[in-house]
């Protein structure tokens, strides 16, 4: 790890990252996109061909019964009792965070009110490729259901053998996923989006994925919602003299499993900088020395990560100046690995500095709102006048009518 002192110009650089997509790899994923647009089924099964090695028939894109009752014997028995504590977790957690439905009415006549709605169809992007995620199918399907979903479609790319993990079988069974896919990819994404003969077209997409996955979401958006264009993963530590050194490490070398992830110690502490640095060599991150840790604080909310982990004393005391961070972990017993798994909040979070206006993936998500607006006559009669201004103003005067004609 490279260690350098605060400076803007230092951070610059850090702080107008984005994610690493070529012109290459855009018009590669617009060919795909296109293709399975144009040609459903048939351009999904040539692309599954090339990309996962596979070849399979209509049938075979979608995971039978049978297949999902066989992933059950080939899991360890305990794996469901662990998955039971890990879903109420997650289900305690976005229990509380249900949106309702609200009106105001006054004496003149006026009701308004907003309604949150569930959105229809959802689909799920479960990546298996380096490794089959399958903690993102609890993070993804649970605030799901809790919003009210009415179809979860959940597509995951097939091993060579044309198989699906079974432990993202058995959990997305368990969870109540209404149909299962071998889809992977851009033409996963671009299924979904645009629906097939046998793929249905969903109205949102979630979950993460590689580069192309991600380009995949940009170029389809528009036609359909998605939760957010994601990059590598990252993760900021904010540490001083106080910290435990081993913590750190462990900690650093745990987001050095993720290829191409950001990893970033940020302290005012020279000797602790040494000491971690001595420790972790030449690996990729960064050491940022700063002058104290409100200066700390200034460095990290410029970076937005993903993940920061506090761990100094009192880390509460910095709690209130951090803006800009997707998930944050307080204290040496909160590593990043707890959120990743069992916490409760969704893993799926912002990257590439977004956490400055976007959110981790919540119940919010997954609804839309309406708004209900009812006038009385004397009601609109009272708002008139600064209506008729408004409309003469913009010059469209049959706003104007519309609003006469209740009168005459």
């Amino acid at each position: 790890m490279k260690i350098i002192r605060f400076t803007s110009k230092n951070l610059e650089k850090l702080c107008n990252r984005g994610i690493n997509k070529s012109k290459r790899i855009e018009d590669r994923v617009k060919q795909i996109v296109e293709d399975v647009r144009a040609f459903g089924d048939e351009a999904l099964i040539k692309y599954t061909k090339k990309f996962d090695g596979v070849k399979l028939s209509l049938k075979q894109l979608k995971v039978s019964e049978i297949e999902i009752s066989g992933a059950y014997q080939s899991i360890s028995p305990n794996f469901v009792s662990s998955l039971k504590i890990i879903v109420e977790n997650i289900n305690r957690f976005y229990r509380k965070a249900i949106p309702k439905s609200w009106k105001i009415k006054d004496s003149d006549g006026v009701a308004l009110s907003q309604n949150f709605l569930p959105l229809e169809k959802v689909g799920i992007y479960i990546p298996a490729g380096t490794a089959p995620l399958v903690s993102s199918v609890y993070m993804t399907v649970v605030p799901a259901k809790i919003a009210g979903v009415k179809k979860i479609i959940l597509i995951s790319p097939p091993d060579k053998n044309g198989n699906i993990n079974p432990h993202i079988l058995v959990v997305a069974d368990l969870l109540k996923v209404d149909e299962i896919y071998r889809a992977g990819g851009a033409q996963g994404i671009a299924a979904l989006a645009f629906g097939t003969k046998i793929i249905p077209r969903v109205d949102k997409i979630v979950g993460p994925g590689n580069v192309y996955v991600s380009e995949a979401k940009r170029q389809v958006f528009g036609y359909v919602d998605i939760d957010m264009i994601a990059g590598p993963t990252e993760l900021v530590i904010i540490a001083n003299g106080y910290s435990d050194p081993k913590f750190i490490i462990a900690d650093l070398k745990a987001q050095a499993e993720h290829t191409g992830g950001l990893t970033v110690l940020i302290t005012n502490s020279r000797g602790l900088a040494k000491e971690i640095k001595s420790e972790m060599g030449d690996t990729s991150g960064l050491i940022i020395l700063t002058k104290n840790l409100q200066q700390a604080v200034e460095v990290s909310n410029k970076i937005a990560p993903e993940h920061l982990e506090i761990l100094v004393k009192n880390p509460r005391r910095l709690i209130k100046r951090i803006r800009n961070a997707g998930a944050i972990f307080l204290g040496p017993y909160s590593p990043c690995a707890v959120g990743d798994y069992v916490a409760g909040p969704s893993h799926v979070l912002p990257t590439c500095g977004t956490a400055r206006f976007f959110s981790g993936l919540s119940v919010l998500d997954f609804v839309k709102t309406n708004h209900i607006i009812s006038y009385s006559k004397k009601a609109l009669e009272k708002i008139r006048e600064p209506l008729e201004k408004i409309a003469t103003i913009e010059g469209l005067g049959k706003h104007l009518d519309s609003v006469k004609a209740r009168f005459q």
